[in-house]
């Protein structure tokens, strides 16, 4: 009925006759079958070339695969860490540390994104706080480096801290080797001020930043004397409009202290500073500041020697981390654990006596 026009009623069981079009069946066997496609599993080489490409693709993947607390994934991360080491180390590496509300990721923004219009390339780590049901980070730095993120020459990589201290150092060191094989300049690293993960940072950075608030600079502002005296300079942010002349005032109160106080790095007087982040007010001086401290500490070798004393910490630090892992894996120290818990808190045994045990079952002594 290909010539004809479809008539108006249509029979309840009318046939070909009756429709306007009838398509040509088509055979079961002519279906085309939906294949599922496998991704591609990566091996040492495909890491160790994304990376020195500069593919962020695969670099995000290969700080994924350093996060990885699965054993499985350790012998292949540290082939590719061992590929990649030479190509590592070229770096500027910048700790950045404040309390809360001091404005750090403004400041790393700000600060990147001078670095960046300047020719460098530069990676940024946040060692961020971590859920402890699920282990993902909380804070969304990438969200909050707006302008940043989009940057080309910017990478952004908020980390969860892997349960420990320990684990989050050793995680944040092996990206930091991948970040300099991948080419990147300038490596800042975010710590959120809290406990002990500024010392933690200090022992991987070669510069490490401090970032107050405008303040009467009669208090440190919840910050402990000790993170004052890790610090290479102070960076008083957020000076501007009304803030600006206190800003001044907790700079060169911070700039008598800290002629009073030891040096974190020998041979370098720390200096005060203000900026204003939210205006890009600063940062230059800011940036010239970190330059004059890598020429300096270049030339007298404290750069080299603090670099090379970081490589021995890190080793002993990954034998503390690797010991606890196995002590605290083994089942029967589980078990025995358990059971001389309840007999410390009974007062069958004293703590000592307790470690003591422990200790004995794990060596195999009598």
């Amino acid at each position: 009925m290909s010539n004809k026009k479809k008539p108006e009623w249509v029979p309840e069981k009318g046939g070909d006759e009756f429709a306007s079009s009838v398509m040509p069946g088509v055979s079961i066997n002519q279906v085309h079958k939906y294949k599922v496609v496998k991704r591609k599993t990566l091996n040492v080489e495909d890491f160790v070339r994304g990376v020195l490409e500069s593919n962020t693709v695969i670099l995000s993947k290969a700080i994924t695969l350093i996060e990885s607390n699965n054993e499985k994934h350790t012998e292949l991360t540290q082939s590719v860490i061992k590929e990649l080491l030479p190509y590592s180390g070229k770096s500027v590496r910048i700790g950045i540390t404040g309390p809360p509300g001091a404005g750090k990721s403004t400041f790393i923004e700000s600060l990147g994104m001078f670095l960046c219009k300047n020719g460098f390339k530069v990676a940024v780590l946040a060692v961020d706080p971590s859920s402890t049901v699920s282990g993902g980070s909380i804070l969304g730095d990438k969200t909050r480096m707006e302008y940043l993120s989009r940057e080309h020459h910017a990478y952004i990589r908020p980390s969860p801290s892997g349960g420990t201290l320990g684990g989050v150092a050793r995680k944040t060191r092996e990206t930091i080797l991948v970040c300099e094989a991948a080419g990147y300049d300038v490596i800042l690293i975010e710590t959120i001020g809290v406990g002990q993960s500024e010392v933690t940072v200090r022992s991987m950075v070669d510069f490490f930043l401090l970032l107050l608030l405008p303040g009467s600079g009669d208090e440190l502002q919840g910050i402990k004397k000790g993170v004052v005296e890790l610090a290479d300079s102070i960076v008083i942010n957020k000076a501007e409009g009304n803030y600006k002349d206190r800003a001044n005032l907790t700079k060169a109160s911070y700039s008598n202290a800290l002629r009073l106080l030891t040096s974190a790095t020998e041979g370098w007087i720390p200096k005060a500073m203000t900026c204003s982040a939210l205006n890009n007010d600063g940062i230059e001086e800011v940036w010239s500041v970190i330059n004059e401290f890598m020429i300096n500490t270049k030339d007298s070798g404290i750069f080299e020697k603090r670099r090379n004393e970081q490589l021995i910490n890190w080793v002993n630090s990954m034998v503390e981390d690797e010991v606890h892992r196995r002590f605290f894996g083994n089942s029967e120290i589980r078990k025995l654990r358990s059971e001389l818990e309840n007999r410390v808190l009974s007062a069958e045994v004293t703590p000592t006596q307790a470690v003591n045990l422990l200790i004995k079952k794990y060596f195999g002594e009598k």
